[in-house]
């Protein structure tokens, strides 16, 4: 009889609580100084990086082979037979194939990697989906097949409050960076659920107006579908609160929830970041 075990990397964003909550093993990835290395939720949260980010911003790495090498033999010692992994976009990462390098060495067990074409929280509602789907019971190809339906319900989005991180990683341009500072831009960045990749939705000048664009992109999502939503903050935790209490009782929210950005994730966005993900309900 097959057992499946659910694998993501640690760029899901999923709370330990969620973790555990639905089975799901986690592999990290590194956070690297110019002194030291960090295993992303494991030796460096995303607090300490944040608070450390004035004097140094780091850089992000594949996971650590020997950490993966532990958590893919401890699925194996717990009887295992098949494993799930769910992955960061490849559009975004290096990590699908990195570990599918590192899984080739185990001849007895079944490895599926699942690309979630998304990064950060919306990678883990992916991954709490197939978790899902497995507890209840759906085989192999079923759980496969239904990939594709989370992604098309699947809506993610943040909300930056300062350029400066997304110039220094190259996601924008010094020109553009500089005259949307002037402007005071605070950009809407999307991801692209069937290519992989990010987006600028918008460009609204001022959180203010950020916040009632995002509020806009909820309002009809819900007009043709109940949703669960989940508001992030990434060192924005007074204004996720804001903007959570803005929406948190619009009708046609299943559920509702603040969940934080994690270190890998929010090297590449900075302080100050708040994201709203939707799932819109399987039909």
């Amino acid at each position: 009889m097959k057992k499946i075990a659910v694998v993501t990397d640690s760029a899901c964003d999923l709370s330990s609580k969620t973790i555990e909550e639905y089975g799901i093993y986690q592999i990290p990835l590194k956070i690297i100084y110019k002194n030291a290395e960090y295993l992303d939720k494991v030796t460096i949260s995303s607090k300490e990086m944040y608070a450390r980010l004035n004097q140094e911003v780091p850089t992000t790495s594949l996971p650590d082979v020997e950490y993966a090498q532990g958590v893919i033999q401890s699925i194996i010692d717990e009887g295992y037979t098949d494993i799930l992994v769910v992955c960061i976009s490849t559009q975004l990462s290096g990590t699908l194939n990195s570990l599918k390098i590192i899984c080739e060495e185990y001849t007895n067990v079944n490895f599926y990697f699942i690309d979630s074409k998304t990064l950060g929280y919306p990678e883990g509602v992916v991954a709490v989906e197939v978790a899902k789907y497995v507890k209840a019971g759906l085989s192999i190809e079923e759980i496969l097949n239904k990939v594709p339906g989370i992604q098309k319900r699947l809506h993610g989005y943040i909300n930056v409050d300062s350029l400066d991180h997304l110039i220094k990683g190259g996601r924008l341009s010094k020109t553009a960076g500089a005259v949307g500072t002037i402007l005071n831009f605070k950009p809407i960045i999307g991801i692209d659920h069937e290519k992989g990749i990010l987006y600028s939705e918008s460009k609204p000048r001022g959180r203010k107006k950020a916040f009632s664009e995002l509020i806009d992109i909820l309002k009809n999502v819900l007009k043709r579908s109940k949703c669960e939503v989940w508001v992030l903050t990434g060192d924005a935790d007074s204004e996720a609160k804001d903007f959570y209490n803005q929406i948190k009782d619009f009708e046609g929210i299943t559920q509702i929830s603040i969940e934080e950005i994690g270190a890998a994730m929010g090297i590449h966005t900075g302080p100050g970041v708040v994201g709203l993900v939707i799932l819109e309900a399987e039909k």
